[in-house]
């Protein structure tokens, strides 16, 4: 198997496990399918660039180096999108 669908597969697994970890809060339930999906090509996306790192550098340490980075670049993105329906960037508790 390449590298590469390796990468997809793995991502799209893992990401789907991600996403299916938000059923454990209440709140976000009714989302749970647009949850999972974005969370699976999240997935997607970093299994991809790291299969693709991964088939040019041969290098272990790199590789992990490599994916921790992506991974790290991916959450932000999600983290940093505004909310749909409060506009916010940020959770407020009260």
């Amino acid at each position: 198997m390449n590298k590469i669908l390796l990468g997809l597969i793995l991502g799209a697994v893992l990401g789907a496990v991600d996403g299916a970890s938000a059923w454990f809060t209440p709140e976000v339930r009714p989302e749970m399918m647009t949850i999972i999906l974005g969370s699976m090509f999240k997935g997607l996306v970093g299994g991809i660039l790291i299969g693709l790192f991964a088939r040019k550098v041969k290098s272990v340490p790199f590789g992990i180096l490599f994916g921790l980075f992506i991974g790290a670049l991916l959450a932000f993105a999600i983290a940093a999108m505004p909310d749909a329906i409060t506009g916010s960037t940020t959770t407020k508790r009260s």
